[in-house]
C-alpha cells in the first residue's frame, strides 16, 4: 500500500504533536519545536512521491511553513492546490494535529480542465483519510467564500498571483482572504520574485512579480505586513527567459506554446538555475479587525 509507512510517521507524529513534540511531557498544548517534529515526519512520508521530495531543495516546506508559523491545531486554507504538492504536507500535517485543511482552488463549473483539476485534486486526498483527515473544498471566485468568514488561522498561497494579476481579479482574491481569516491570522504568500525595476508589462505575463506589488494588495485588503524571508530566494535565477518563469523547472517551456516541445532548444542552462526566486511574505490580519473584514 502507498500510504502503509506514512501512516505509521502520521501517528507518530500526532503522539508528538499531542505532547509537544516530547514524548516524556504531559502538557496538553503544543510546544514550539511540536510543528518541526510533525512537519519532519510528514515531509519523510510515503504519501509523497519520490519525485515531490526532490523538489524539497527548491520549496523547503518545513522552512517555510514554520516561518508563517503553522502549527497542527490550525484551520489553514491553501488557495489554488494546483496538483496537491504542498496538499500533501499540509493536510496531513493539520490531521496529525486534528486540525483543518480547506482547499480553496478553481470553480470545477467554469471549464472542463478546472472540473478535471479539482476532481484529481479530490481523488488524492480523500483517498486515505487516515493521512489526509477531513479535507474541505472550496472555490476561490466572485462571492465565494474559501472557508467560514473569520474562521481560519492562516490562509496560504504559493506562487499564484501572477496568475490573479493576469485575470484583473488579485485585489478581490486578497479580501477573500482577510475574511476568511480570524483576526490575528496570518497570510502566507509565496511568489515568483520581479526585480523591483522590472519594465512595464514584465509582471504576470512573466511569472514574475514585484514584491512592492504584493504588498500593496495585501495592504489594499487590510492586511499588516510582518517579515520576509529568503528561505525560497535562487540568486542564480536572471529572470531574463524567453519563455519566463515556465522556462524553467519544473515546466521546462521550450516553446512559446505551452505543451509544444522544440527539440533545438538548449535546456541546459535553465535547468541548471533550478526553479526561480521567490519572495516569501508574511502578513497577518489587524487582532482589532472585524471578523469578517476585507469589504
Amino acid at each position: 500500500m502507498r500510504f502503509s509507512l506514512g501512516k505509521a510517521a502520521l501517528l507518530a507524529a500526532f503522539a508528538l504533536a499531542a505532547c509537544g513534540g516530547k514524548p516524556e511531557t504531559k502538557a496538553a498544548d503544543p510546544q514550539p519545536e511540536s510543528a518541526s517534529a510533525v512537519l519532519d515526519a510528514v515531509i519523510a512520508g510515503d504519501q509523497r512521491a519520490d519525485a515531490e521530495k526532490a523538489r524539497d531543495q527548491y520549496r523547503h516546506p518545513k522552512e517555510t511553513l514554520l516561518f508563517f508559523g503553522a502549527e497542527p491545531s490550525m484551520t489553514i486554507v491553501e488557495v489554488w492546490p494546483g496538483g496537491g504538492w504542498y496538499s500533501d504536507i499540509i493536510a496531513p500535517f493539520l490531521a496529525a494535529g486534528r486540525g483543518h485543511y480547506y482547499a480553496a482552488g478553481l470553480d470545477p463549473e467554469a471549464s472542463e480542465a478546472s472540473r478535471k483539476s479539482v476532481d484529481a485534486l479530490r481523488a488524492k486526498l480523500t483517498a486515505d483519510p487516515a493521512v489526509y483527515g477531513d479535507v474541505r473544498f472550496t472555490v476561490l471566485g466572485a462571492g465565494r467564500d474559501i472557508a467560514p468568514p473569520g474562521s481560519a488561522d492562516m490562509v496560504l498561497t504559493f506562487r499564484n498571483v501572477h496568475n490573479w494579476l493576469n485575470a484583473g481579479t488579485a485585489g478581490d482574491n486578497f479580501k477573500a482572504f482577510y475574511r476568511a481569516l480570524k483576526p490575528g491570522g496570518v497570510l502566507g504568500v509565496v511568489e515568483h520574485r520581479a526585480d523591483e525595476d522590472a519594465p512595464a508589462g514584465f509582471e504576470g505575463s512573466s511569472g514574475y512579480v514585484k514584491t512592492s506589488t504584493v504588498k500593496a494588495l495585501a495592504e489594499a485588503a487590510g492586511f499588516e505586513f510582518v517579515a520576509a524571508s529568503e528561505i525560497n530566494a535562487n540568486p542564480a535565477d536572471t529572470k531574463d527567459h524567453p519563455f519566463g518563469v515556465w522556462t524553467l523547472p519544473p515546466t521546462r517551456r521550450s516553446s512559446a506554446v505551452g505543451g509544444q516541445v522544440d527539440p533545438d532548444f538548449d535546456r541546459a542552462k535553465y535547468d541548471a538555475i533550478g526553479e526561480s526566486d521567490r519572495m516569501t511574505l508574511k502578513f497577518v490580519k489587524p487582532a482589532g479587525a472585524a471578523r469578517a473584514g476585507g469589504e
